[in-house]
């Protein structure tokens, strides 16, 4: 048993309140913590070392204000922290933690403190970083809302930033599937932006998982979204950019990724659509072009995963199995297929459109359809 999992409520409120007092100190950001402990291990033995000893790895300021009583403010943002983790389903899980996300341990800044709503075990599996275009176009969001159906399906987690756009669609598009979605934020735990998300941030607290390194009550803040990038990529295995211009902040979470060793992905477009630029640029830099879920898996070598993307029709439920059923070999119109399957136009679209991209239908022309059997 780890050692944090053996301690009991006391103790482990005393233990995160020194790991909380660390990431709170005035003058003590993300880059001076990882120093820090990376020298001293831990907080405590941070906050039991001399001035001397501080003073070899931070400036003689930031070691008296570590060294310091903490201040009122510090002591109440702690309490208020212990009694908001208090509270079911939600979680604080220092770099110590067996629940810590082992991948994000990797990057040369992992944060010292995470806040977590929902399912932690989701930080430890296989996942994939969904990101695109807050302006996405409609074709954008349904590649990304079917790429993310089609890999949670499969049992990949969905990574994303909530916002707008493609990573809205991706989360959409993972709880249509197996929920394992992790949205990772720019703000205090406490705090869901935009506000139209909000009913998306609980639906992914309730079935996958919310995480952020800042501090409750942090608002949103332009410079905190690109930091945040670095999670999203690190938390995965590869980054997939659906939908980007050419000067994107989805592009800067390609290269963080590609920092990291992690994987790249890029879906093509028009090379008249603005939108396509970025995607482009990145496969010009060495990114994989990738037209299926299944083009990804097979990058990332989970070829055991492929039985639930391009495998048997039993491998399909609900709208997905009533579509390829319908589907004969000869091309079918829509219309027939609608009667068949007694979907809507919007579940019938997506549907074929994840079947298609999955490798199981083709589309003609004409607005005919037929099934692929690979």
């Amino acid at each position: 048993m780890h050692v944090t999992e053996a301690l009991s409520p006391p103790d482990q409120a005393a233990r995160l309140a020194v790991w909380l007092r660390l990431t709170l100190t005035p003058g003590v950001g993300r880059l001076t913590a990882a120093r820090l402990l990376a020298h001293f291990s831990t907080p405590h033995a941070i906050f039991s070392a001399t001035p001397a000893a501080l003073g070899q790895i931070v400036s003689a300021r930031k070691a008296a204000l570590l060294l310091a009583a903490p201040g009122e403010a510090v002591c109440a943002q702690i309490a208020r922290t212990l009694d908001w983790a208090s509270h079911s389903g939600r979680h604080l899980l220092a770099l110590d933690d067996p629940r810590y996300p082992a991948l994000l341990r990797q990057i040369p800044d992992p944060p010292p403190l995470l806040y977590a709503i929902g399912r932690t075990e989701l930080l430890q599996g296989p996942a994939l970083a969904v990101v695109g275009s807050r302006n996405a176009s409609t074709q954008g969001l349904a590649n990304a809302a079917a790429f993310a159906h089609a890999l949670s399906a499969a049992g990949i987690t969905i990574v994303s930033g909530l916002a707008l756009g493609i990573d809205s669609a991706a989360h959409q598009g993972a709880l249509r599937a197996l929920g394992a979605t992790v949205a990772v934020i720019g703000t205090g735990a406490d705090r869901i932006y935009p506000s139209r998300n909000r009913s998306l941030a609980h639906q992914i607290a309730e079935q996958g998982c919310i995480i952020s390194e800042y501090a409750l009550g942090t608002a949103p803040q332009a410079a905190n979204f690109p930091r945040r990038n670095r999670l999203i990529s690190g938390l995965c295995c590869a980054v997939l950019v659906v939908e980007a211009a050419a000067q994107s902040g989805s592009l800067i979470t390609a290269h963080v990724a590609a920092d990291q060793g992690r994987d790249v992905f890029a879906i093509p477009g028009s090379i008249h659509a603005p939108l396509s630029k970025g995607c482009h640029k990145l496969i010009k830099e060495g990114a994989k072009l990738v037209e299926s879920a299944a083009d990804v898996l097979l990058e990332l070598r989970f070829a055991p995963l492929l039985e639930g993307v391009v495998g048997t029709p039993r491998a399909y439920q609900g709208e997905h199995q009533a579509v390829l059923l319908a589907l004969g070999q000869g091309p079918v119109d829509t219309d027939t297929l609608a009667a068949h399957t007694r979907l809507g136009a919007a579940a019938l679209s997506g549907a074929l459109l994840a079947l298609e991209l999955a490798g199981h239908a083709e589309r003609l022309p004409g607005g005919l359809f037929q099934r692929i059997n690979p």
